[in-house]
């Protein structure tokens, strides 16, 4: 398997990454293109991604031996189906198999797996919590999203909604409601008595870093309830490392201490101390690594 390749795939809503790489997750290739979900829907997707993978074959003919996709929408990972989308976000989407159709098509195996925790198994397996067997990752930005890896096997539930955290009840409300940079923009637009439009975390971050009190208290709130949900993840899964991602959280220099700080408060001092707050690093890579690293446990 060491000089095979597979082609990786990472469809979210606005974008489509991807790129060929090896076994051990070094890119030969890597770009992007629109996602343009609302524009063609679910058949507009499958048919980019059948020319994804009809481009690479002509480039890289048989080294490559497998496909691995990263995909919004709740996800079957046995069968490879999107068994749900919401139909806003993906029009005529929940239903596609890319196990059947990348079979049909190229006579090639493909694995599948939800976007959010193919981020976890990436930063898990190469980024920031490489060397870690436990980690849960949270990505922070419109709701709030997580996955759980144990054993270095992610835990995928009955109902494969195993640390979906945006439903979790804390004492302000569900996660969604409380701990997304969504709740941020709407805290602090209320605060100033600005339009949520003409608001977004870059500029409240950057108007916390000048000393404006009211950005600072928004940001404090959004920790504290963002806190109050780590807690809890920690509390039942006692995780080595808790990664958050998502665009706000690239002020780490900012958040790091100021969560661990209302952490420390809200667990006790021998958990606390045994479990790590870092923050994603593999940026734009992190889906199609972890489409890679889920395609290779798979196939073991």
């Amino acid at each position: 398997m060491s000089d095979k390749l597979c082609i990786l795939i990472d469809i979210g809503g606005t974008a489509i990454k991807y790129g060929v790489s090896s076994y051990a997750g070094d890119f030969l290739t890597k770009d992007q293109m629109p996602t343009q979900a609302k524009e063609h829907g679910g058949p507009g997707i499958v048919k980019k991604v059948k020319d994804i993978v009809t481009n690479y074959l002509a480039t890289y003919a048989d080294k490559i031996d497998a496909v691995a996709i990263s995909t919004a929408g709740m996800v079957d990972p046995d069968s490879c189906k999107i068994v749900y989308s919401l139909p806003d976000a993906i029009p005529d989407y929940t239903g596609v198999n890319y196990k059947e159709i990348i079979y049909d098509n190229f006579k090639l195996p493909c694995f599948v797996e939800n976007d959010v925790n193919c981020a976890a198994m990436g930063e898990k397996w190469l980024g920031a919590g490489r060397g870690c067997h436990s980690i849960f990752a949270m990505t922070i930005g419109t709701s709030i999203g997580g996955a759980m890896i144990c054993n270095d096997r992610l835990i995928s539930g009955a109902s494969n909604s195993a640390g979906e955290i945006a439903y979790m009840r804390t004492p302000k409300g569900i996660l969604h409601d409380t701990a997304s940079t969504t709740y941020l923009v709407k805290t602090y637009a209320a605060m100033k008595g600005l339009d949520v439009k003409d608001v977004n975390g870059i500029i409240i971050f950057d108007n916390a870093q000048k000393g404006e009190i009211q950005a600072v208290e928004a940001i404090d709130m959004l920790i504290d309830n963002l806190t109050d949900g780590i807690a809890n993840v920690v509390t039942v899964q006692n995780p080595q490392a808790v990664i958050l991602g998502g665009g706000i959280m690239a002020r780490k220099e900012y958040l790091k201490e100021r969560i661990e700080n209302s952490l420390a408060t809200k667990l006790r001092e021998i958990v606390f101390k045994a479990t790590r707050i870092e923050f994603a690093s593999l940026q734009n890579d992190a889906g199609m690594l972890g489409a890679l690293y889920n395609l290779k446990q798979r196939m073991q």
